[in-house]
């Protein structure tokens, strides 16, 4: 048994589960779910009986044995372990596959019955939705009119609406048929160990948490630039763009982890309780204090209409006004096509009151006083300062301190972040989801911006954005570790 194995061997088991895919012939369940399941299953911390069911509209069916091969070939290409031997032979033969639509789930039903009878008892349900937002709410009913809802949780993937009156009428549809307990909306950074350890960073060391505040930060950034253009995705970018792609559902909660006051434990309620606080000290975003972008080319993309203004990037400034923040800028800034595919948090620490020791020019440019977050899988942490260079004279230059995940600890222990959040789910953890009063607080905040965007300024593939975003950031400036 391998270290990783005998670690998660430890862990409890979720009870017998029977997990509905809906969308699973499209790219997350082929990407993330398949070989995330897998890999679930290889460590031994799936149910010891469970079923896994994938669903698609009619136009997008298959046979069980075509879905098992859709499984083997999503993992050989995306997975991390190869699909083969017993545990493999053991994972396919559990999936099979059931037609839904809304007006019509005969298929699906039949389906369900089978694998819980095979299942034996009364399995718990976990359905995931990764489909397309206009078929949302008409899926959601046919789970409650056809008893689905029974015994069972549901995974919503993102957008959660595209403004606050369609987050409250997706929030109301999702209530008709299921109790809030009942529900998890994913979002997968927040699986993340690297973003966990946040938590752990602030909570667990005395180190920390005394400095996290007002008194001893200047800034906060919270950067996720890619290098990646929307390789074909227009039908879904034109209408959503970087803001509501990006921000609302994965900046804002990371700005929630970092800006949280310490919860009574990590709980759901307690946790998110905290996380919704943030959001509900934060002012309505001031439209001066955004920048959008549009990279260059992005009108010529198929799909795109010649005289778009969709944004590909976004920068914003906000504050969080509490005892805590007051005063302290969160910087947030995302974009496609960029210079460089990046996830980190910068916590800027203010400089002494008095200065006594001279500084080079080198580093007047380049200050030390730094946490940085680097939440991209596996994941570093690094604590930038300024030390004594060697020689006779008193100079000053840069140095850090760096904690490595992939150094510090066993890798093949870690979990993707789908891979935690649906082992959560099963436990029945909402702890890393995010709730229904927090995502309409969001897209309330966000009204101010998507009523009257400014207009999109055009920047470089391979830069940075546009150059204007500078100003938002004065008297500080924007950090990137290279």
């Amino acid at each position: 048994m391998t270290a990783a194995k005998a670690a998660h061997a430890t862990m409890a088991r979720p009870e017998n589960h029977l997990l509905v895919m809906f969308g699973a012939t499209g790219d997350l369940a082929r990407r993330k779910l398949l070989p995330g399941l897998f890999h679930l299953a290889h460590a031994g911390l799936l149910p010891a009986r469970y079923r896994v069911i994938g669903s698609s509209p009619r136009a997008f069916a298959m046979s069980t044995e075509a879905f098992r091969d859709h499984a083997k070939d999503a993992v050989v290409q995306f997975g991390r372990i190869a699909p083969e031997g017993p545990v493999w032979d053991e994972f396919v033969s559990r999936l099979s596959f059931g037609v839904a639509d809304p007006g019509d789930a005969g298929e699906l039903l039949a389906a369900v019955d089978a694998a819980e009878r095979d299942l034996g008892g009364h399995p718990h349900r976990l359905f995931h939705l990764a489909i397309p937002p206009d078929a949302m709410t008409a899926m959601v009913s046919m789970l409650g009119t056809t008893g689905l809802n029974e015994r069972a949780r549901v995974i919503f993937e993102k957008p959660f609406g595209h403004d606050l009156a369609s987050a409250r009428a997706l929030n109301a549809a999702i209530a008709a048929s299921f109790e809030e307990s009942q529900v998890f909306r994913i979002d997968h950074f927040l699986g993340k160990e690297s973003v966990d350890n946040i938590l752990a960073l602030r909570f667990a060391n005395g180190l920390f948490e005394p400095i996290w505040n007002r008194n001893h930060v200047s800034f906060v950034q919270i950067d996720v630039p890619e290098t990646l253009s929307i390789e074909g995705r227009a039908s879904f970018y034109e209408p959503t763009g970087a803001f509501r792609d990006m921000v609302v559902t994965h900046l804002f909660q990371l700005l929630g982890v970092v800006a949280m006051e310490p919860p009574t434990s990590l709980n759901a309620r307690p946790l998110r309780d905290e996380m919704v606080k943030v959001f509900e000290s934060m002012a309505p975003i001031d439209v001066e204090d955004v920048v959008r972008g549009q990279y260059d080319g992005y009108r010529a993309e198929p799909g795109v209409d010649p005289a778009s203004d969709t944004e590909t990037f976004v920068a914003l400034r906000c504050e969080v006004d509490n005892w805590r923040w007051k005063g302290v800028p969160f910087l947030l800034r995302t974009g496609k096509s960029m210079a460089e595919s990046r996830q980190v948090v910068t916590i800027g620490l203010r400089e002494p009151t008095l200065r006594i020791f001279p500084l080079e020019a080198e580093v007047r440019t380049h200050p030390g006083n730094r946490i940085v977050i680097d939440f991209a899988d596996p994941g570093t942490i690094e604590v930038e300062f300024l030390a004594k260079q060697p020689g006779p004279m008193m100079r000053l230059g840069p140095a850090k301190m760096t904690f490595s995940y992939e150094a510090s600890f066993i890798s093949d222990m870690g979990l993707d972040g789908y891979e935690h959040l649906l082992l959560e789910a099963m436990h029945g953890n909402q702890a890393l989801f995010t709730r229904s009063d927090g995502i309409e607080r969001l897209w309330e905040l966000s009204a101010p911006l998507l009523e009257q965007p400014p207009g999109a300024e055009p920047y470089f593939r391979g830069s940075w954005g546009p150059s204007s975003i500078e100003r938002l950031a004065a008297p500080y400036r924007w950090h990137l570790p290279t």
